[in-house]
């Protein structure tokens, strides 16, 4: 086993039993399988020890002076939730066994308990552990690729959608998700899940559209080894992945009738069947649905189930679309630079304004999606801060029309092109000469002076 193995296989472990020759035995034991353990002869001085630090596990007798291995074991859980507990006792009844488990122990095992059987329990704790940390790790990670839940926008729209999202996040009810692709509705599912009583277990999207339908009652109900050809293994459904927590249900305007019906099913009475089962399954998953078709429009023309429309549209949540709500485009698109390059400093600037009166004036038929296209599409070309109109891709006027500039004046003398700049400034003021040579930057000395040498060429202005 390497030094990092040892490293992460090793326990830190509080030991409670009044017999010394236990004591004794966990004292020399313990460190020799890697852990580190503290010995206490009473639930007293175990509690005085849970009160001074933290343990991975506790290794505790349920008959002994003072409070017993169950009071132990809950004050242990309730100063470290992770912390895990094993029982170890000479009375092998159910009765107490049943009691133990009701707290939270991790096993239990009767004296005289053979020591290869405590190591390897004490391995299963450590190898929990470790399947924890690297589970919050990465649900860590996740966070800061995908961002936080927080919908970014000052506007009242969005401020709507917030207060809505306040209202029925706690409830248990299914919520229906309407706007246009890429205004986010996913980010809404999360911030529901995040905000409601099932925060700490899972949130499961699955995008309806995105899959065939010979595999999407697969995915999201499971099937049974052997149910149909190519099923070699048992498959766990999404609903099943998502027991206690949401499960985010995308473009559900895409699933199939036949899918549509086992929706309904389970919104109707909670129960599941996998493929291949008779039996059902019953799973506690709070359902959130979005999409961005005109469910009423589908029920009409007989593509949607009507009473399905019904059971999805209990609370409903419009997302407007971005040209709606173009006051919140300076904060998005920082927030979305940030996200792209976190490293970028608090009093940085990042775009120039021109560069944010570009963005406002842009339609955006993408949404959200698009702006994080053309803000990570900036991020790309631009070689230090702040982006400027040149960043932008070309399909933004300013670019268009600087491409065009450049087209109309290729070929063209320095002269010429310093001609049609006066003109061209000219007929912005009418005619006006003060006002065009001040546009220009030159004195009105100086243009009265260009025009005659254009004059005497034989060229107007």
């Amino acid at each position: 086993m390497s030094a990092d193995s040892e490293s992460r296989s090793r326990l830190k472990i509080l030991f409670a039993d009044d017999e010394r020759s236990l004591q004794e035995l966990m004292r020399l034991e313990l460190p020799r399988m890697g852990h580190e353990v503290a010995v206490c002869p009473d639930g007293t001085t175990a509690m005085a020890a849970l009160e001074r630090e933290t343990y991975d596990c506790v290794l505790v007798d349920l008959d002994m002076p003072g409070p017993d291995g169950i009071k132990v074991i809950a004050r242990a859980k309730e100063i470290s939730p992770d912390t895990e507990a094993i029982v170890l006792t000479g009375k092998s009844s159910l009765q107490t066994a049943i009691a133990a488990l009701r707290h939270g122990t991790f096993d239990y095992l009767t004296k005289p308990c053979k020591l290869v059987e405590l190591e390897a329990v004490l391995q299963r704790v450590a190898e929990k552990r470790e399947l924890t940390n690297k589970y919050r790790a990465l649900k860590k990670r996740l966070e800061r690729l995908e961002g936080t839940s927080d919908l970014v926008g000052r506007s009242p729209a969005m401020a709507r959608v917030r207060e809505l999202i306040a209202k029925v996040a706690p409830t248990d009810s299914t919520v229906l998700v309407l706007g246009e692709t890429g205004t986010g509705k996913e980010l809404v599912a999360r911030a529901l899940h995040d905000h409601s009583l099932r925060a700490d277990m899972p949130f499961v999207p699955i995008n309806c559209g995105a899959l065939p339908e010979t595999l999407i009652e697969t995915e999201l109900f499971g099937h049974r080894k052997g149910s149909f050809t190519g099923a070699d293994e048992h498959r766990v459904g999404l609903f099943q992945v998502a027991n206690g927590g949401t499960l985010f249900l995308d473009e559900i305007g895409e699933l199939p009738k036949s899918i549509q019906a086992k929706l309904l099913r389970f919104l109707e009475s909670g129960e599941i069947r996998r493929i291949g089962e008779n039996t059902s399954v019953t799973c506690d998953v709070r359902v959130v649905c979005a999409t961005h078709r005109d469910l009423d429009q589908m029920v009409a023309a007989g593509q949607f189930r009507e009473d399905l429309w019904f059971r999805v549209n209990t609370f409903e949540i419009r997302l407007p679309p971005l040209r709606e709500r173009l006051e919140d485009i300076p904060l998005l698109a920082e927030h979305l630079a940030r996200r792209f390059r976190p490293q970028i400093p608090a009093a940085q600037q990042i775009f120039t304004p021109e560069t944010l009166e570009e963005l406002g004036q842009h339609s955006w038929p993408g949404n959200v999606r698009e702006l994080a296209n053309v803000i990570e599409h900036a991020l790309i070309l631009c070689d230090q801060l702040p982006i400027t109109p040149e960043h932008l891709p070309e399909r933004f006027p300013s670019r268009r029309l600087r491409r065009t500039r450049t087209l109309q004046l290729a070929g063209r003398t320095l002269r010429e092109i310093e001609l049609q700049a006066i003109q061209d400034a000219l007929d912005r003021h009418q005619g006006n000469k003060p006002k065009a040579a001040e546009e220009l930057g030159i004195s009105l000395k100086t243009l009265y002076n260009k025009l005659n040498q254009a004059s005497a060429l034989g060229k107007t202005a």
